[in-house]
């Protein structure tokens, strides 16, 4: 059992990372392009690695074991909140949620795939 976990969770991560590469291209896409500082601010974190610092969502922290985290902002780029969810002033120009939920079904049915044949592949000794 022990063996299809592990089998499992190290080929899972590739998919993983290919992921969140594709989300942050997704975002790009989606996000506003004014002086294209926000776009450029989006990036994929992987195990081990540090988000920079004032991302958005959660500011900086390290990524676990099996974890991918895209973010937006940096310390020069400190409002893809704002802009996400707008101000008082501005409209909302929503980007990185919107990017999520485009995205999110495509992602889960791909890590899935490789789950499940990783479990199958460890359990059959392949």
């Amino acid at each position: 059992m022990n063996r299809a976990k592990q089998s499992a969770r190290k080929a899972v991560m590739p998919e993983l990372e290919q992921a969140g590469r594709d989300l942050a291209v997704t975002m790009r896409v989606l996000a506003p392009r004014d002086t294209g500082a926000l776009e450029d601010s989006i990036e994929v974190t992987y195990p081990g690695q540090s988000t920079p610092a004032y991302s958005q969502p959660g500011g900086s922290r390290t990524a676990k074991e099996s974890e991918v985290l895209i973010t937006a902002g940096n310390d020069g780029v400190r409002y893809p909140h704002l802009v996400e969810y707008g101000t008082a002033d501005t409209d909302a120009q929503p980007f990185f949620w919107p990017a999520w939920r485009l995205s999110r079904k495509k992602i889960r049915d791909r890590i899935g795939r490789r789950f499940r044949k990783a479990i199958k592949d460890a359990w059959t000794n392949r």
